[in-house]
């Protein structure tokens, strides 16, 4: 973690504790990596404030009863995430000495794990309908939330192309969907659940 220069929000104080509120955002505005005040509307912080939101659904499929393969290949997607928050909350005005980086093996490291879930998998024939188990529901609901979390890293990287290694962001973002629905359809597989084929009504 940076000192000082952390996710917003988290604040270190003069003798070095870990502190959680800080009142600075009392007004509505927030502080970027870097210091910049922004107001917590801003794309910025929708972009990455999503994320956090797909964090936390990541810890709750974790949370779940899963093999510890899966376990484990969430817990690095889980640093992944908040390395792309850590990128998308930095003001690319401002010099940083260290962010954490993004690099191509975590695009490599979805595919492979993506390969590897569908080994076992049948052939889809059809859309499926989310649902079949609580937990195959909440990875729908990690692929939904990172689908809008792509959207948004998309419109703000357009509105500001020198945001820190936004294309590698939306890229691993775009996988990480995928990721999401190939993970809901082993662990209905793993768990004996049923697949409910979306049949349109014409």
């Amino acid at each position: 973690m940076l000192q000082n220069q952390s996710i917003p929000n988290i604040y270190f104080g003069m003798s070095g504790e870990f502190k959680i509120y800080t009142k600075t955002g009392d007004k509505g505005q927030t502080s970027l990596i870097g210091g910049t005040r922004v107001p917590k509307y801003h794309d910025r912080i929708e972009a990455y404030g999503t994320l956090d939101e797909l964090n936390s659904y990541v810890g709750l499929i974790r949370d779940q009863q899963i093999n510890w393969e899966l376990k484990n290949a969430l817990i690095e997607i889980q640093d992944r995430v908040f390395t792309a928050e850590s990128l998308l909350a930095a003001d690319p005005s401002v010099e940083l000495k260290a962010l954490p980086k993004l690099i191509d093996e975590d695009i490599t490291f979805l595919e492979n794990e993506i390969d590897k879930m569908n080994e076992t998998l049948p052939a889809l024939s059809s859309f499926i309908l989310p649902g079949g188990h609580t937990t195959v529901s909440y990875c729908h609901i990690a692929r939904c939330i990172c689908r809008r979390a792509e959207r948004l890293t998309i419109k703000l990287v357009e509105k500001a192309p020198e945001t820190f290694q936004g294309e590698l962001v939306i890229k691993y973002l775009n996988r990480l969907s995928d990721y999401f629905f190939v993970l809901a359809r082993r662990i209905a597989y793993d768990l004996g659940a049923d697949e409910t084929p979306w049949r349109a009504r014409y």
